[in-house]
This record gives structure tokens, sequence and C-alpha cells, in this order.
């Protein structure tokens, strides 16, 4: 049994993702919002990413640079990697954990509101 799950461990370990990548978790913006952002980066250099993110006009921008610029210096720090050459390699956003609400409405009756949040995460590799 010990074998095994120690063999089972080697294999996750070979098979694991090496790029850089950060993820920001509950943040309070529909994942709809932000993949229009995502779409727009994605396959872009790092420069140019973080440019047009600063650039832009769309309240999901601001988290997506953050975590855009979290994943660059996970790529520094951690694996040594350049800014020069990184690009975004893959990103997505996940929708998170849904908070109800309640609005009145009239004769008595109440509608729901439904405050979503997003996972935000953002995969960089170094151009070859």
């Amino acid at each position: 049994m010990a074998k095994n799950l120690k063999e089972k461990t080697l294999r996750i370990a070979e098979n694991k993702d090496k790029r850089p990548k950060a993820i920001a978790r509950h943040v309070r913006i529909s994942p709809y919002k932000v993949r229009r952002v995502l779409d727009l980066i994605r396959g872009k250099n790092y420069a140019e990413a973080v440019a047009l993110l600063e650039n832009l006009q769309k309240s999901s921008s601001d988290p997506v640079r953050k975590v855009l610029m979290s994943a660059a210096a996970n790529a520094e720090h951690n694996l040594g990697m350049s800014r020069d050459n990184l690009y975004v390699a893959a990103c997505y956003a996940d929708q998170g954990p849904t908070l109800k609400r309640m609005m009145p409405r009239a004769q008595g009756r109440a509608f729901r509101i439904l405050k979503r949040t997003s996972h935000i995460t953002v995969v960089l590799d170094a151009r070859a």
C-alpha cells in the first residue's frame, strides 16, 4: 500500500505543470465580465498585456492586471525567469461562490439578487 502511494506521488510530481501561475480567488466581479478582458490578453507578451490592461476602461482589468503581475513576480522569484520573454500562455476565470441577496418587490414579493464571484487564473510561459 505504501509503495503504491509513493509511486503515485512521484507520478503526480513528474506531471505537475512547471509554468509560473497566479490565482486570485473570490474576486467580487462576475466571471462573464472577467472573461471578456482575459480574451484580450491571451497569447500576448507580458509587457504588452500589462500596457493593455492599464489603458482598458473595464472594471475587471484591475484585478486581472494584479494577477498577471503576481504571476510574473512568481516567475522571477521562484523560477528565475526574466519578465522580458514571458507571455500569457493560459488565462481563465472560473465561477466562485455566489452571494444570494433579496430585493423586496411589490405586494410582499421578493426577488433574488445573485452577486457572483470569480476565481481568476493566469499562467505564463517563456518564449523559446
